[in-house]
């Protein structure tokens, strides 16, 4: 399905981010006092009366970056203004027209798109009576808006659906949940090659690529079609040690990677191959498992590996990969090179086959018929003299697979042998690379020997 698309822009610390998120109804842009904080361009798919389309926020026209990336930066807006079907033209309502502003304009105006004037921080009817003065700018008259007092919100999204183009016959079409494109999370810690493994995918400069860690701050939705295969790439903000984040950016950008995971139907988890796994490694593994997601792990920088240790092998790396991340000891191994390109379609197949995998649901007779099997083969412990029984399993979702066990007593049953269980569950229920979900919930039923 493909949405229209609506991008704010304007220049730096002018609140487009804040504007973003208002409209949004949830906090997914980073918002901040300091100009230049949105670099990449970040997307979220919005309805208004029935109207769906992308709404993007931009990074700051004219901004300067402390890390020198204002080529990519404006990369990134050049983009959004050309794929936009309507324009917000944002400007801050307590500075008045500032010259930078003018060149904004004078762009927007070459552009030859759709511009709807939106004056910001409007916090008071003094400043409202201001609003006249930006008619200059020639786009008409400004609509005021405080996002943060909610204010004129309500009628900004009314004059978004009256700018829009008009809707096919019969409407949008909405995605319903049976045909949402798979979406897939890739994360890692800083400089890993995640963004340059997104834009191989996506055969174009989608998100920012630089050698510069921690460039990529939000978490970015990307469509991918290849061929018959679509789906949706999450890129995230490489994450380090919560110890060495610089700032409250980082800590915001380390939550949406947490928030990415969890609405991800798998995960990339892409480890550096010239590196030791350290403790952030340890860290996005374990709230992947946490989330029970299916997940490939991708060693890139392979080819740089290989000419660093001529002897190094995939079957020597998982081992070491077992022994350092013991959790993840059913997920897939891939080699990579993200740079070359090198199996990066590979990959993505790979993860596409888990996220099926995941959504298989198995039959009621088959799960208990597994579950008297796994009972046979080991007991729990007995505690107090008496052991843990499960009496009988029902599946309870798919993505990940979730099963409640109905059992005597669930205190019975310690982390080792859930472990065991679902071990055992993923091999008789052809599970293999996925990871469970295991309730339990008392019952005073009889044993499950009846489902054998």
């Amino acid at each position: 399905m493909s949405y229209l698309s609506v991008a704010i822009v304007g220049r730096p610390n002018v609140g487009k981010s804040t504007l973003f998120n208002a409209l949004a109804g949830s906090r997914i842009a980073i918002e901040a006092d300091s100009p230049g904080v949105t670099r990449d361009r970040v997307l979220y798919p919005l309805t208004i009366e029935d109207r769906t389309f992308d709404l993007v926020d931009t990074g700051g026209i004219g901004i300067v970056d402390s890390q020198k990336l204002e080529k990519q930066v404006e990369h990134q807006i050049s983009l959004a203004i050309d794929a936009a079907d309507l324009l917000i033209f944002l400007v801050d309502s307590r500075d008045g027209i500032t010259p930078l502003d003018q060149e904004v304009a004078n762009r927007l105006r070459k552009s030859g798109k759709r511009v709807l004037l939106v004056a910001s921080k409007v916090d008071t009817q003094r400043i409202e009576d201001n609003m006249p003065s930006f008619h200059a700018l020639g786009f008409g008259d400004a609509l005021p808006v405080s996002a943060k007092q909610n204010r004129g919100v309500y009628d900004l999204e009314e004059a978004i659906v009256a700018a829009l183009p008009p809707a096919p016959e019969g409407g949008d079409d909405e995605e319903d949940e049976e045909n949402r494109l798979p979406r897939i999370a890739v994360v890692g810690r800083r400089n890993v090659g995640k963004s340059t493994f997104i834009n191989q995918i996506s055969g174009t400069e989608q998100v920012i690529v630089s050698d510069t860690p921690g460039t990529t701050r939000d978490s970015i939705d990307i469509s991918v079609q290849h061929g018959d295969t679509a789906f949706v790439l999450i890129d995230t903000a490489g994450l380090r040690k919560r110890g060495q984040m610089d700032d409250s950016l980082e800590f915001f950008g380390h939550m949406r990677t947490e928030r990415a995971i969890r609405r991800a139907d798998a995960v990339i988890l892409i480890l550096d191959a010239t590196a030791e796994i350290g403790k952030v490694d340890k860290q996005i593994a374990s709230f992947i498992l946490e989330n029970c997601k299916p997940c490939i792990i991708v060693l890139n920088k392979w080819d740089l590996a290989e000419e660093q240790n001529p002897g190094i092998t995939l079957d020597s790396f998982t081992r070491y990969v077992n022994d350092r991340l013991p959790g993840m000891h059913f997920a897939r191994l891939a080699a990579m090179s993200a740079q070359e390109g090198t199996n990066a379609w590979a990959v993505i197949e790979s993860v596409l086959e888990l996220v099926e995998q995941g959504s298989v649901k198995v039959g009621t007779a088959q799960l208990n018929s597994a579950l008297v099997k796994a009972q046979q083969k080991r007991a729990t412990k007995a505690k107090g003299g008496k052991l843990g029984r499960i009496y009988y399993g029902t599946q309870t979702g798919v993505s990940p697979p979730a099963f409640l066990l109905f059992v005597n007593n669930p205190s019975q049953f310690d982390d080792n042998y859930l472990r065991y269980l679902a071990n055992q569950l993923r091999r008789d229920l052809n599970y293999p690379e996925i990871p469970l979900k295991i309730m339990l919930k008392s019952s005073n039923e009889k044993e499950i020997g009846r489902y054998s």
